[in-house]
């Protein structure tokens, strides 16, 4: 169901993490350092773990399993590939490219299966050395103890509550626009999607009156229809999680503006379609401010101060991708200064994130190396320091 503007976005974002890591082979450097015993040279290498297991969620089933696979594999380690069940398809298509490419047989290795049986197993057979996990937080801490409890290495990317913070000094229009894309885009299904806004009371009208015009502006439909700017929610599982939350946040008292139901008309009530929905006056503490919906659903949460934007910003359990709209240059080094997330945006949407950058989060968002960038090949290497001694004479031992 998703859009084919946001589906082609995805493969050229797959395509450029392919060429950037693709010349990461030639860059898995080491270090020569000065050794403290004469006539002895120091330096460290990178090693490939062995096999590791790569487990991706459904929101994004090109790029994430690429993003996984092409450091697993150019750091010399050979994959099992385990997709979510509710995109096989795309799956095996992402693996037949690779075979396809050249790859020899056994190298990159696909299995089906759910969480509970194909999961499991791959979590917890001794011959896996790592695993790489991107999906929600229950899922991502079991696997973090079970990795941990056997001494494999573990990457987990889970759950996020992105901030779009607002002051007074802002473009209105500028973050406005950013706020509407970053909530309702994707259907709100991505893990760096705008959950809430935090923004200055005293332009909080003009910033919700266009959010709200944008958010009616939306067009929910069949992601193959180029018209279409946002499509269904994956399943009817899913969809019911987001009517859920919804029903959470009118019983906590959030002042309910637009959506807050699915489509009953025509075709889309034949889908699993969720009104763009936006709640104003959400206070920090309600459940709809505080847990990822993973839906097109928006909290405002209106603040008097730039401090108090901050503190209500860092006041979820997560740490994902976070953004400031201001030209006052002083306010946006203070945010940055303080914010606690693992990316965070000046003047730009929440989501996103390019090749060449790290990708993570902090908090209970984040377990392990960074994804993406020149960090990726971390996780996906041990590191070995080497001493070589050419005195060729019996030295006094020391004390390491």
């Amino acid at each position: 169901g998703k859009t084919i503007a946001e589906s082609r976005g995805e493969v050229q974002k797959s395509y450029n993490i392919l060429e950037f890591i693709c010349g990461e082979g030639r860059r898995l450097n080491g270090e020569t350092v000065p050794s403290e015993m004469t006539n002895t040279l120091a330096y460290t290498v990178k090693e490939p773990m062995g096999v590791v297991g790569l487990i991706t969620p459904w929101n994004f089933p090109v790029a994430i399993p690429v993003w996984k696979i092409a450091p697993a594999l150019v750091t010399g380690n050979t994959v099992v590939f385990k997709p979510a069940p509710q995109t096989p398809w795309t799956g095996e298509l992402v693996t037949r490219l690779f075979l396809d490419a050249g790859l020899p047989q056994g190298v990159l290795n696909l299995v089906m299966g759910g969480d509970q049986d194909v999961g499991a197993t791959l979590v917890n057979d001794a011959r896996i050395k790592a695993v790489s996990f991107t999906g929600s937080n229950a899922v991502g801490n079991l696997i973090n103890t079970q990795c941990s409890s056997r001494g494999a290495k573990v990457q987990c990317e889970m759950g996020g509550k992105n901030p779009i913070v607002v002051f007074d000094d802002a473009d209105v229009e500028l973050a406005a626009v950013a706020t509407a894309q970053g909530a309702f885009g994707s259907t709100g299904q991505r893990c760096t999607a705008t959950s809430r806004a935090i923004v200055m009371n005293n332009i909080a009208d003009a910033f919700v009156d266009r959010v709200k015009q944008l958010a009616q502006e939306v067009v929910a439909g069949n992601g193959m229809d180029e018209k279409t700017t946002m499509g269904p929610s994956i399943d009817q599982e899913q969809m019911q999680s987001v009517l859920d939350y919804i029903d959470i946040a009118k019983n906590e008292g959030a002042a309910l503006l637009c959506g807050g139901e699915r489509y009953h008309d025509g075709d889309l009530a034949k889908g699993f379609f969720v009104k763009p929905t936006m709640f104003d006056h959400v206070k920090p503490e309600m459940r709809i401010a505080q847990e990822e919906a993973f839906g097109p659903v928006l909290s405002v949460i209106r603040v008097e101060t730039p401090e108090e934007a901050i503190e209500v910003a860092n006041n979820v359990e997560y740490g994902l991708t976070s953004s400031v709209y201001s030209n006052d240059v002083n306010r946006v080094f203070r945010f940055l200064d303080k914010i606690e997330t693992g990316i965070t945006h000046v003047n730009s949407p929440t989501m996103g994130g390019e090749a060449q950058l790290p990708f993570g989060g902090v908090k209970a968002t984040g377990i392990g190396h960074r994804e993406m960038g020149k960090t990726a090949i971390e996780f996906y290497t041990e590191l070995k320091t080497v001493y070589i001694d050419f005195t060729g004479q019996v030295r006094q031992s020391k004390v390491y």
